[in-house]
């Protein structure tokens, strides 16, 4: 009989063991990079990448519960596209991350048989400023980006981490190329051997 217990208890735990395998793990996300771009050279003697976006952790804020933070994809942004290329300048560039937040609002439907839904919205704003210290001279060129999301409000978290991280990256899709025009057309004068024909508006 204690044979029999013993062996009962061991097929139960391999049982357990089994189901448990079959469980999908939790997604891992990372903040996306952006090194596979051609770098842009700019003629400054060095490039700070700071961040002035101070979240509030209080809802309607929920910028804290994303998978991936726009904040540090930004700062990614900075290191790897713009690059120093004149280190006997007295130049330097920064880019500054102003805010990379993103709000949360509950839409309640109007139809008894329909779901409420979450709205969320990202935001994304910098600055680029190139000094010359030696001169007394700045430029610069600022930018901001946005993005809207809408789910069904019962959505379960791992689902909702997925939907945030598309967001996430179809907003810094759109940054890339618009911030990338931005620094052609107003900082055109500052870009190492630039082929772009700046066409001010």
């Amino acid at each position: 009989m204690k044979k029999l217990f013993a062996l009962l208890i061991m097929l139960f735990v391999a049982s357990a063991c089994s189901s448990a395998d079959k469980v999908p793990a939790p997604q891992k996300f990372r903040e996306s990079h952006f090194d596979s771009q051609q770098a842009i050279d700019l003629k400054v003697n060095k490039i700070e990448v700071v961040s002035e976006f101070v979240p509030s952790f209080t809802r309607p804020n929920v910028e804290h519960l994303f998978p991936v933070s726009i904040e540090k994809t930004a700062m990614n942004w900075g290191n790897d596209r713009l690059r120093a290329v004149d280190f006997s300048s007295t130049k330097v560039a920064t880019f500054t991350i102003k805010d990379a937040s993103v709000t949360e609002e509950i839409i309640k439907s109007e139809k008894i048989f329909e779901k409420d839904s979450l709205k969320y919205r990202a935001r994304l704003a910098v600055t680029l400023k190139v000094s010359d210290t030696a001169k007394f001279a700045n430029a610069e060129t600022s930018l901001e980006a946005w993005r809207e999301l809408t789910i069904p409000a019962d959505t379960q978290i791992d689902q909702k981490e997925v939907y945030w991280k598309e967001m996430v990256d179809k907003l810094f899709h759109e940054f890339d190329l618009r911030m990338q025009t931005n620094i052609h057309k107003y900082l055109n004068m500052y870009i190492d051997n630039s082929q772009y024909i700046t066409d001010y508006d």
